[in-house]
């Protein structure tokens, strides 16, 4: 079975920008409690992925590569707007690897770091540019993104 064990931050500046970055193109075929289903575009490549419940900072989730013609086909189809549009950052501070996404669209403005970790006690170094945790916080799951963007919280 797959493990995600995800910590999400929000971000108090632009300290964690690099030259490593993709753009993402996402929408959902499911969104209930027990189970999202993705479809994203990232770059050249498409996946889908299905995770379960999340349970602190830990659930279960398979991911596949699938043809880009299926991804955006299913994008443009099956998922019910809006879809989710950012940019994702990739860099490292001390030896751990963060991912930060800058939403664009409805989701505009919103600016969210991620550090997936192999356990949930796991420490790590939290950097500068780092700001309130909201791994909790439902609001931030991209699946409600969807559903409530941020643009009318």
């Amino acid at each position: 079975m797959g493990i995600e064990i995800e910590r999400k931050f929000l971000v108090k500046d632009e300290g964690y920008r690099s030259d490593d970055s993709t753009l993402l193109r996402q929408g959902y075929l499911s969104t209930v409690k027990e189970r999202t289903v993705r479809v994203r575009i990232a770059g050249e490549k498409a996946f889908l992925t299905i995770k379960g419940v999340t349970e602190g900072a830990t659930r279960s989730e398979y991911e596949y590569e699938i043809p880009v013609e299926d991804a955006a086909e299913m994008l443009d189809k099956l998922c019910p707007p809006p879809l989710i549009e950012k940019r994702r950052y990739r860099t490292e501070h001390e030896g751990m690897v963060w991912e930060v996404d800058e939403f664009f669209g409805a989701n505009e403005g919103l600016v969210l770091a991620e550090i997936e970790l192999n356990e949930e006690g796991q420490t790590f170094a939290k950097p500068s540019w780092l700001g309130d945790e909201v791994t909790e916080d439902r609001r931030y799951y991209n699946a409600n993104l969807i559903s409530n963007p941020y643009s009318k919280w």
